[in-house]
């Protein structure tokens, strides 16, 4: 749930709260002897209640993609192969959205669940579909060979031209 972070996560398995389904279990009192104000917006998550304010039109942060495998992956081919279509999807994503962004991020879920990233910000925005691959291949090779298998792998685009103007303004403003 938004909000809950791993402090949070650990109160919560500590009281048996491992999943939505038990913390719908709880109630609203439970909930806030245990969480204090915070229960309360527990109780309402687990039920689907959230009065944040939607933005439909906010500026998109990043762009990717990412394949889940049927069965572990550990052959650094396989694992090309397998980056080579996910950077083709992602690729079609960002043409389609006219995005240009500098920094490419790899994710890789290991079979026992554990999660990295590896990123690389470039000084120009990433042009084509070969130096996105590129990049993210090259993310992927200083991981290989792998200690277990791969279960997921996935890449996105990130620090597009309007964060970098926002970020150059602030820069630009004076410092006397």
């Amino acid at each position: 749930f938004h909000g809950v972070g791993p402090r949070t996560a650990e109160r919560m398995a500590a009281l048996g709260i491992h999943t939505g389904a038990d913390l719908k279990t709880k109630s609203a009192e439970w909930l806030t002897q245990h969480f204090g104000s915070w229960g309360d917006r527990l109780y309402g998550l687990a039920r689907g209640v959230d009065e944040r304010p939607v933005s439909p039109n906010r500026a998109r942060k990043s762009l990717g993609g990412e394949r889940t495998f049927d069965s572990d992956i550990s052959d650094g081919d396989a694992l090309h192969a397998a980056l080579d279509r996910v950077v083709g999807i992602v690729w079609d994503r960002i043409e389609k959205a006219g995005a240009e962004g500098r920094t490419v991020t790899l994710k890789i879920k290991f079979a026992d669940f554990r999660q990295i990233t590896r990123a690389q910000s470039l000084a120009r925005p990433v042009a084509d579909r070969d130096t996105l691959g590129q990049v993210a291949r090259g993310l992927l090779d200083a991981l290989l060979p792998v200690e277990q298998g791969v279960r997921l792998i996935g890449v996105t685009l990130s620090g597009f031209a309007h964060e970098a103007e926002s970020a150059q303004g602030q820069a630009e403003l004076p410092l006397d």
